[in-house]
């Protein structure tokens, strides 16, 4: 599966793009360059009853959900996310079969990349754009701090619509998992196209490994100009460049790996503390279900 980086901007670019139809308001205006430290809402409200049923048959697993968590959330609204939790109506499907293409395809705008036993869907891309500007090929990286979103301490935050999604490591739900470091990381969900997803451990080899992403940061300074300026810092997904070998995840966070749900081995992917931390793109075809843009 190889598929460059700059392709993957491109695409993510052209879906913010078409996302502007869907958007019923226009998008904010930013010029910040620098990342900064997020300030996480901690997480002591009880969202309510959260519902989340998995079925599965001989060719497809199914979620259906009402968007509500099952774990502690932070203050909605709060000063940097003004929206509420509100149930959704989750219905979401993938193949139990799932295959690899010969090329991976790029998360877009407009698209959740999988979602958790809990019914909350993975959603890591943000609506935001330096000066306000999804043409610019400059896209705010969520979890770099630069634009206050309001996150909580699962990493998740609300839509307009209120859609509780995760940007990042789902906390509170992994802790309900039972989640520790020295064994192989327990299911967390289902991407798109059908591939588990797992948290930060993995077993490779035989042994029970850190999954380390094979991202890094550009060296140097971005172009300024019409541009950005200042260096390649981790405020932009730009910042960033896919470097294969430099950990031990492929371009879209995964690797063949044994689990206990899947002891002859499957392709997956992996959540990871360093960026993307949650995927950006796909090893199969994702479901057309987990579009929620324009269809």
């Amino acid at each position: 599966m190889t598929k460059t980086v700059a392709v993957w901007s491109v695409a993510f670019a052209l879906s913010a793009v078409a996302a502007i139809a869907t958007a019923q308001h226009r998008f904010r205006y930013h010029d910040e360059t620098e990342t900064r430290p997020l300030r996480l809402q901690a997480a002591t409200v009880d969202p309510g009853h959260s519902h989340s049923e998995i079925s599965e048959t001989r060719k497809s697993i199914r979620v259906s959900a009402n968007g509500i968590p099952d774990h502690l959330v932070g203050r909605f609204p709060n000063q940097g996310n003004p929206h509420s939790i509100s149930e959704q109506r989750v219905n979401l499907k993938v193949p139990t079969n799932p295959k690899s293409n010969r090329s991976t395809t790029p998360l877009e705008m407009g698209w959740n990349f999988g979602v958790s036993l809990n019914g909350v869907v993975f959603d890591p891309l943000a609506a935001e754009f330096w000066h306000g500007n999804p043409r610019s090929g400059w896209s705010y990286n969520a979890l770099g701090g630069a634009v206050t979103l309001g996150f909580d301490e699962n990493y998740a935050h609300v839509q307009p619509n209120g859609k509780y999604h995760y940007h990042g490591i789902p906390t509170g739900f992994i802790e309900l998992l039972n989640y520790t470091p020295s064994r192989h990381s327990p299911l967390i969900g289902y991407a798109a196209d059908g591939f588990p997803i797992y948290a930060m451990t993995g077993v490779l080899d035989g042994k029970v490994t850190q999954m380390e992403s094979s991202y890094r940061l550009k060296s140097g300074n971005r172009p300024g100009g019409s541009a950005p300026d200042g260096k390649h810092d981790g405020t932009f997904n730009e910042d960033y460049a896919y470097v294969a070998g430099a950990g031990n995840l492929d371009e879209c966070n995964g690797a063949f790996s044994i689990s206990p749900e899947y002891p002859s081995g499957t392709y997956a992917y992996f959540l990871t503390e360093s960026y993307p931390v949650v995927p950006r793109c796909f090893a199969g075809k994702p479901d057309n279900s987990f579009r929620f843009g324009r269809r």
